[in-house]
């Protein structure tokens, strides 16, 4: 789940750039990167840590140029490490660089073909490398020494044939311009606007549309599944589906979880979601336990916040907030490994005992993944007096791994794979525990734009949309993804001293 930014501007746009991507910061707290091209040169500088670490002021002297794309990543395929920073960079054809949120599924096989076939090298284990690789690989075919818009969106169509996946992308080609595109299912986000200045309009993609609105930019619309969207040298827009039978299924945990809830996604308020999410659970705690005494609900912050006050006022309950967040510490949920997530629990909240002693205590968070989190705040309202603690999800119990660019590859951490509601409350340590039901968040999120034709739910009802996922494939995934395996790869690279990787620092 990364970040993507682009802009087609008429002055030097790398400020633009790192103010869009400080705003999506949310989405990736990996590394950062900036690629920008003027004169027909590109300058970069990426690398490990949060935007405003990675970005200096001579950084953003040298990168000059009215075209150029960012990038902040959160790891998922691949491994981590400064040579995993986006964007990638190809001199053939044209030079064409390239960054990219979610997850191709046929990853493997893409890189046999590119090295067997394609005659094309790739220097890491990162999906968006190879991405990268058969664009270029599309555009070379062509043969064309000055391409045109249509020749993008071939070669885009052509993408689209051989990857299968959950991805959208921005790039930018030397001297032509900057593109974007999403999978033909729109499983991950893209969003397209524009800008009046003093020199003419100006163009922005981005993951969200809340980049656009804190830079000024209106916007246009999504980038429909399947879509190219590509603007010139000269400020042009050009947009084509390049997809054979598109298909609108967004992720729908971007509206549990990932995406601010001050962005619109595929015309639907997260915000709005989110507060339709915390009335159905309310009436749903109505419904299984008329009688149960709360005297407070309190929500695990940020993401819960919203659906947790919608719950109170639905039960007529006094909402509170009881634990107070250090806002200095990252989103635990994308931290490479149990114990550093473990760790960050502690040093990220902290309780009210005010809310707490002697009071039935409702918690609401978001979602509950491997557990780690809620356990530990469960037993941090025990030890500040709480009588009793229930808790409650605002999404379904999460039993499958998700593939297509959310680190939850292995089935084995998710706290709710093969066990029941009940195993679940008593492994987290609460008095009762209430999920939301799949149909009603469904619902909630339907409501907002009843011409989505489904939503990936596949980390709920284990129903992988692109049709190539199988056991097999996910057997392999844990055995590559796992907690313990990335550990292992981290703890190899530390020993080695440096990664030796191809990456500027402009």
């Amino acid at each position: 789940m990364c970040g993507l930014v682009g802009i087609v501007g008429k002055s030097d746009i790398a400020p633009d750039i790192y103010d869009a991507l400080t705003v999506l910061q949310h989405r990736g707290q990996d590394a950062a990167g900036i690629m920008t091209c003027n004169g027909g040169r590109f300058s970069q500088r990426k690398s490990e840590g949060l935007v405003r670490d990675v970005f200096r002021q001579q950084h953003m002297q040298n990168l000059r140029g009215s075209i150029g794309i960012g990038h902040v990543r959160y790891p998922t395929a691949g491994s981590s490490g400064a040579a995993l920073a986006q964007p990638f960079y190809v001199n053939s054809p044209y030079g064409i660089a390239l960054a990219h949120n979610g997850n191709l599924t046929n990853s493997e096989q893409l890189a046999r073909e590119l090295f067997q076939d394609d005659l094309r090298h790739l220097n890491t284990d990162s999906d968006s490398e190879v991405l990268l690789n058969v664009f270029a690989h599309e555009m070379q075919t062509l043969g064309k020494l000055s391409p045109t818009a249509e020749d993008i969106f071939t070669a885009v169509a052509a993408v689209h044939q051989r990857c299968r996946g959950g991805y959208s992308a921005v790039g930018l080609v030397v001297n032509y311009g900057v593109l974007g595109f999403r999978d033909p299912f729109g499983i991950r986000p893209l969003v397209v606007g524009a800008r009046e200045g003093a020199l003419g309009t100006e163009y922005m993609l981005a993951s969200e549309s809340v980049a656009l609105d804190v830079l000024g930019f209106s916007l246009i619309s999504d980038v429909a599944p399947g879509e190219a969207v590509f603007i010139d040298m000269q400020g042009v827009l050009h947009r084509r589906q390049c997809a054979r039978s598109p298909s609108l299924r967004p992720c729908i945990f971007e509206h549990v979880y990932f995406a601010r809830p001050d962005s619109l996604m595929d015309e639907i308020s997260v915000y709005k979601t989110r507060m339709r999410q915390g009335e159905a659970l309310g009436r749903k705690i109505r419904r299984l336990r008329p009688d149960l005494h709360i005297d407070v609900i309190i929500p695990i912050p940020d993401t819960s916040r919203i659906a947790a006050q919608s719950m109170a006022h639905e039960l007529g309950i006094k909402f509170r907030e009881g634990l107070m967040k250090n806002r200095y510490i990252g989103r635990t949920f994308i931290m490479p490994g149990q114990s550093q997530r473990k760790k960050s629990v502690r040093q990220k909240l902290n309780p009210v005992p005010l809310e707490f002693e002697g009071k039935s205590v409702m918690l609401v968070d978001d979602s509950i993944v491997r557990g780690t989190t809620c356990r530990q705040i469960i037993q941090m309202a025990r030890d500040a007096g709480a009588a009793n603690v229930y808790f409650a999800s605002a999404a379904p119990p999460v039993r499958y791994p998700n593939v297509y660019g959310i680190d939850m590859p292995s089935a084995s951490e998710l706290v709710a794979h093969g066990r029941t509601v009940e195993e679940v409350c008593e492994l987290i340590g609460a008095d009762w525990l209430v999920y939301q039901d799949l149909e009603d968040l469904v619902r909630c999120s339907m409501e907002g734009n009843p011409e989505v034709e489904a939503f990936d739910c596949s980390v709920f009802n284990g129903e992988y949309i692109t049709g190539d996922v199988d056991q097999n494939y996910l057997d392999r995934l844990e055995s590559l993804r796992n907690d313990d395996a990335q550990s292992k790869r981290r703890s190899a690279l530390q020993a080695d001293g440096a990664l030796v990787g191809i990456h500027n620092d402009a």
